[in-house]
């Protein structure tokens, strides 16, 4: 079955801070990682496994980049649905934010601080061995993410997601994300864990 890429155009022109430009070159390059997810899963399913090996096979290096377009996939999709709201956390997300960080404030600086230091993506998660929210920094879109999280709040930092509008000045980008959070969103993905 062929994967198909979900229609966020509503998105266009209720952003503050995106331009339709930004989005609609964002939207297109989300769009491109499904493409590849359903190209590689079509791939592997003629692939000789035989020849499978860590040098290289057309197996192996399948292999070794379907997470690349699953997670690229993915992650867009909670990144682009983590948006266009202006609702406020509920009491809950904010207790365990406070809980995990020391306050909400710590929260929301432990994710701007996480995002200038990477160039991929950050992620709030519910740790389900800590039972606590955790923020983690992932290099590419495979690299990164420890097993048994839940990932609630998703943050593209790729510059893709902000050059446009923003140049280098990642700072401004990420003031106009946590201002577009829809965090009735979050708060449905933290009530789910």
């Amino acid at each position: 079955m062929t994967y198909q890429p979900k229609d966020f155009n509503h998105l266009l022109g209720k952003l503050k801070g995106f331009s339709d430009k930004q989005l609609t070159a964002h939207l297109g390059l989300y769009q491109g990682y499904v493409k590849k997810m359903n190209e590689i899963a079509d791939k592997l399913k003629t692939q000789d496994k035989t020849a499978a090996n860590y040098s290289f096979g057309e197996f192996s290096e399948l292999k070794r980049r379907e997470a690349v377009a699953f997670n690229g996939t993915f992650l867009h999709e909670l990144y682009f649905e983590n948006l266009e709201s202006n609702d406020t956390p509920d009491e809950k997300l904010k207790k365990a934010a406070e809980e995990s960080f020391g306050s909400w404030e710590s929260f929301v600086q432990d994710m701007k601080s996480s995002a200038s230091s990477t160039p991929g993506w950050v992620v709030a998660t519910y740790n389900k061995i800590t039972k606590k929210l955790h923020t983690y920094i992932l290099f590419e879109h495979h690299i990164g993410l420890p097993i048994s999280q839940e990932i609630i709040l998703a943050l593209d930092c790729w510059e893709h997601a902000f050059m446009i509008d923003y140049g280098t000045d990642k700072a401004s980008y990420l003031k106009v994300f946590f201002e577009n959070v829809n965090w009735k969103v979050v708060n449905e993905r933290f009530a789910k864990c």
